[in-house]
């Protein structure tokens, strides 16, 4: 911890010798607060606390749902809201399992999306759609339509986590002030207006689809809402849908009532011109002497928390820069902090969309938990990522026993899954890998991050035993191989692939470490780990491709400037270029020849099919060229032109019309930037070389505080 605190104290004494001042914490924030003036579905904002979110209108509520559903929705969304539909079949898990002979060995069992036989297919559909994440419900003003909405003028105030909208409709004026409760699943709105328009509650069924706002509003028969209790300034509200049931407590100032309209409508009515409102949704039904904060608590509440987050954390500066695309890359970075630590940061590892609407039926991704959350530990904020990890000991027995089917040591983490730790069916995602040794490089930032990580060390162990018992032995090569996995990059196929190059340097990277984790806890090396970490197959080139035998090595780097014929197949230079997270996300190693490495950089930055990929390309792509030097085109990279690299009016990373909300853009952005800024162990920025992914010609003069390096 002092050796850490020395090197933050070193780095920010760094910054401030390179002439600049302390970062005006407060300027920086608020000029990049998102002003929004008309109705834009695409310019939603949300207020939480990390496992929680209350995703807004025009209106500062949840006024206009149907309209914002094919935007950005107007989701109400918690870490333990989840619903199953009714397993009328009796089906099984073990009816999603099939047998592979990848070349390990042995045969593997893996859950997968089964098409030859019916019932087995259904099954793969019940447990792939089940859990789904609940949309837990809508609080909006009883408004007909956004057409009769003037002067409107909505403001995200980011300094203290509020959304101060203002608009007036039928020539009277409402002013709406919203924010969450930091510490609980608690919303507050401060209503003022003469009109004194009743405040809507209305409970959806889910849809259980694979995207979308998760919201049935035409089957009242499949569910059941009422009124608990009620006073004159309380009221209790229950839901219940097949075996799920929660609450919602309502507290609010002056004398109000509130209705029942219709099935799963509710009505606030009230009399003054100002209504101050609390509504808190409970995954049990409280005491029957607990309510919610009051509206002033939670507004206090919630100041306080992001004061506390935007001044005890990291901040960049890009106004003293001459290049014009500064200005965006601060709003980028600024929104994208804010919006992870909203929709990212609770007890379970996020989904992509966060909690804002569902991507595949509100599941979460593992692989993608370093893209949404490495950068917490990198800005100074290392409890939020700690949150997230505490989930992988609840999942361990479940990784345990996956890796026991298939017949591998340790803990294999699944792909995609859900609090249980289910493993989700998928004929991709249950063939992944990658996303193994995350748990690693995670748990190894928290520790740079000052956290006592001892809880972690098991989880760390177990993994890397997976890893290794995973890695197969080449007799003929005299190396370790792996085999019989889709790669990062989803085009490719499991019985083709051989060294994918990412894998084999996450692999290197993984088992490295793991070996550190082990020397620092007393233990001794373990020999097996050191002799795959010595022996394991370098990337492998064009070159060495051309002479392999009977053996696909679908995606490699290239020895030459120019393309062969082993990219003629454009699933080989589609989805994402995870040959470049080789050397990127992951620090230099033997494997890696950092000339060959640039020389691929290069071809695939000019050749790639940037318009199929996704929003963590970018970055990944960034954090390569700035490893290798290549700071003009990291920057670049960062801010490419593409469709899936646009970021909306609130700072969503849009992909496409299917996922209007994609957080891993964000997070690998906030670690890009970190790493340009901060630097990485190889070359920090206590060293001669400051900001060591920015241009040095003097256009990018940025002011950091408070970073630390990757490794």
């Amino acid at each position: 911890m002092k050796n850490l605190l020395l090197l933050v104290l070193t780095l920010n004494i760094h910054c401030l010798s390179l002439g600049s001042q302390p970062i005006d914490r407060g300027a920086l924030v608020e000029r990049n607060s998102p002003v929004v003036t008309s109705v834009d579905t695409l310019a939603s904002l949300t207020v939480g606390n990390g496992g929680f979110a209350f995703t807004t209108d025009i209106t500062g509520l949840q006024t206009f749902p149907e309209l914002y559903a094919r935007g950005v929705p107007l989701g109400t969304m918690s870490g333990w809201g989840w619903h199953s539909f009714p397993n009328t079949e009796g089906f099984s898990h073990d009816e999603t399992l099939r047998e592979y002979d990848l070349g390990h060995g042995h045969t593997e069992l893996y859950s997968t999306q089964i098409k030859d036989d019916d019932r087995a297919r259904a099954a793969c559909d019940y447990f792939r759609a089940n859990p789904h994440r609940l949309h837990l419900g809508n609080v909006g003003l009883d408004l007909d339509d956004t057409l009769s909405l003037r002067d409107i003028s909505q403001h995200l105030v980011l300094w203290q986590g509020t959304i101060d909208s203002r608009f007036t409709c039928r020539d009277t004026a409402y002013h709406v002030l919203t924010a969450c409760h930091p510490y609980r699943d608690a919303v507050a709105a401060t209503i003022v207006s003469r009109a004194k328009t009743p405040v809507i509650i209305s409970f959806p069924y889910p849809t259980g689809k694979h995207t979308d706002d998760a919201c049935d509003r035409e089957a009242p028969q499949r569910h059941s809402s009422a009124i608990v209790a009620a006073t004159d300034t309380t009221a209790l509200l229950v839901h219940s849908l097949d075996t799920t049931t929660y609450y919602l407590s309502l507290r609010w100032n002056g004398r109000a009532r509130v209705e029942e309209q219709e099935a799963h409508r509710f009505a606030i009515v009230y009399n003054s011109d100002t209504l101050c409102l609390t509504w808190e949704f409970l995954p049990a039904e409280p005491p029957s002497d607990a309510i919610p904060p009051t509206a002033t608590e939670t507004f206090d509440a919630a100041r306080a928390y992001w004061y506390h987050f935007w001044t005890d954390g990291a901040a960049v500066d890009f106004s003293h820069c001459t290049d014009p695309r500064a200005p965006e890359l601060e709003r980028r970075v600024v929104l994208s902090q804010y919006l992870l630590a909203v929709q990212c940061a609770g007890d379970t590892p996020p989904q992509e969309t966060g909690l804002t609407y569902n991507s595949w039926y509100g599941k979460f991704h593992l692989e993608m938990i370093w893209w949404h959350q490495a950068h917490y530990a990198l800005w100074g904020h290392p409890e939020m990522l700690r949150r997230s990890l505490l989930w992988y000991a609840a999942a361990a027995p479940a990784a345990r026993q996956i890796a026991r089917r298939q017949g591998f040591d340790g803990l294999r983490w699944m792909k995609m899954t859900d609090p249980s730790a289910m493993e989700a069916p998928s004929s991709v995602g249950s063939f992944l890998v990658w996303q193994q040794p995350h748990i690693i490089y995670l748990a190894e930032l928290l520790r740079r991050g000052g956290c006592d990580t001892d809880e972690f060390a098991e989880l760390v162990d177990s993994s890397a035993r997976f890893m290794a018992s995973f890695a197969t032995y080449d007799t003929i090569g005299g190396r370790y191989v792996l085999r019989g996995v889709i790669p990062a990059q989803e085009t490719l196929r499991a019985a083709e692939t051989v060294n994918p190059p990412l894998e084999l340097s996450y692999w290197h990277f993984g088992l490295t470490v793991a070996q550190q984790w082990r020397l620092r806890r007393g233990l001794p090396r373990e020999e097996a780990w050191d002799d795959i970490i010595d022996s394991l197959s370098p990337l492998a080139s064009t070159t060495a491709d051309r002479m392999t035998k009977g053996v696909a090595m679908r995606q490699v780097y290239l020895a030459a400037e120019t393309a062969t014929d082993t990219y003629k197949d454009i699933r080989l230079t589609s989805d994402h270029p995870a040959v470049l997270g080789a050397l990127g996300m992951l620090p230099a190693n033997r494997l890696v020849d950092k000339n060959i490495m640039r020389n691929t950089l290069q071809w695939v930055y000019s050749n790639w099919n940037w318009d199929k990929t996704w929003g963590w390309d970018y970055p990944m792509t960034a954090m390569c060229a700035a490893r290798l030097g290549e700071r003009k085109m990291a920057v670049d990279a960062l801010l490419m032109p593409q469709r899936t690299n646009t970021y909306l009016p609130d700072g969503h990373n849009y992909q496409d019309s299917r996922l209007r909300c994609y957080l891993p853009g964000n997070g690998g952005l906030l670690t890009a930037v970190a790493m340009m800024c901060a630097g990485w162990d190889e070359v920090n920025a206590s060293s001669a070389t400051p900001n060591p992914g920015f241009p040095d010609d003097g256009s990018w003069d940025v002011r950091w505080e408070g970073l630390l390096p990757l490794p």
